[in-house]
């Protein structure tokens, strides 16, 4: 299949960068307010993709993002719940406890969301490509090749650099790990600005985005945390549907575990996140 590829051209000022906001409209709403505070145009704010997911609000998450007009790609789950599956697509291995979690949280979201919400999906690119500050960036939500893959720090360079020269970038924004990180080799860069929707498996319930600057014609990027009303969020959750470790991990910052983590992510759980 083809690849639906937004091409956005040059774009300036700074780009507001963040993913997986997994129905958390309480991460959504502070966030937001950060884009206005910046003075950062909804054009300028990118998502990469899982727009909806564990959380207790997708249909209101949505139509937030929709009246905020910022842009997004598709993440696994927007795939597959604008064609109908029956599972997220998280790549999940079977008989895991996420994928039991799964078969709790995407029957959920997929019973909340209006036609309204699906047709947006329909809109989203798999892909987005924009010029900014000398460099070429790409936005892909696993890798450029599987929407559904796990791309962490460690995952070594040489892998990594078959996206760069497919994709002819030399910026990739990525998504989909749930951890914020910064990978550089030589003058290529892969920038996770990580997820608002759920904590960084870091003891900290705040969450994590990224800034681009091109103040002075320069390519520059720095991490943030966001501070949100969390309990609220976590309190939706407890509503007898949703896993209830997934509602503790929003307060404790806490992965209930971590069967997807290499091993280099799953030793740093609860010690901060290293950038």
């Amino acid at each position: 299949m083809d690849k639906k590829i937004e091409h956005l051209g040059q774009l300036k000022g700074k780009v507001l960068l963040f993913g997986g906001v997994y129905s958390n409209l309480q991460a959504l709403e502070a966030l937001k307010q950060v884009a206005e505070r910046e003075q950062i145009a909804a054009a300028n704010c990118i998502c990469t993709g899982d727009i909806v997911g564990y959380c207790a609000q997708p249909e209101e998450t949505v139509q937030l993002f929709k009246l905020w007009n910022a842009r997004s790609i598709a993440g696994n789950v927007e795939i597959q719940l604008r064609e109908g599956a029956q599972d997220c697509g998280c790549d999940f291995r079977k008989g895991s406890r996420c994928d039991g979690f799964s078969q709790q949280w995407y029957p959920f979201a997929q019973s909340k969301l209006s036609k309204n919400s699906l047709a947006f999906m329909e809109t989203l690119p798999d892909h987005i490509t924009f010029n900014y500050a000398g460099k070429s960036v790409s936005v892909v939500h696993g890798s450029f090749f599987n929407t559904s893959e796990f791309i962490y720090k460690s995952t070594p360079w040489e892998y990594k650099q078959t996206n760069f020269n497919f994709s002819n970038s030399d910026v990739i924004i990525g998504g989909h790990c749930g951890l914020p990180f910064n990978h550089t080799n030589d003058d290529n860069l892969w920038l996770n600005p990580g997820v608002i929707g759920m904590p960084a498996n870091d003891g900290n319930p705040n969450v994590w985005y990224a800034i681009l600057d091109d103040a002075q014609e320069n390519f520059t990027f720095k991490h943030h945390t966001l501070d949100y009303n969390y309990k609220l969020t976590s309190k939706l959750m407890n509503n007898g549907l949703l896993p209830q470790e997934y509602a503790r991990t929003i307060v404790t910052g806490i992965w209930d575990n971590t069967e997807i983590l290499p091993e280099v992510e799953s030793g740093l759980q609860g010690f901060g996140i290293q950038l």
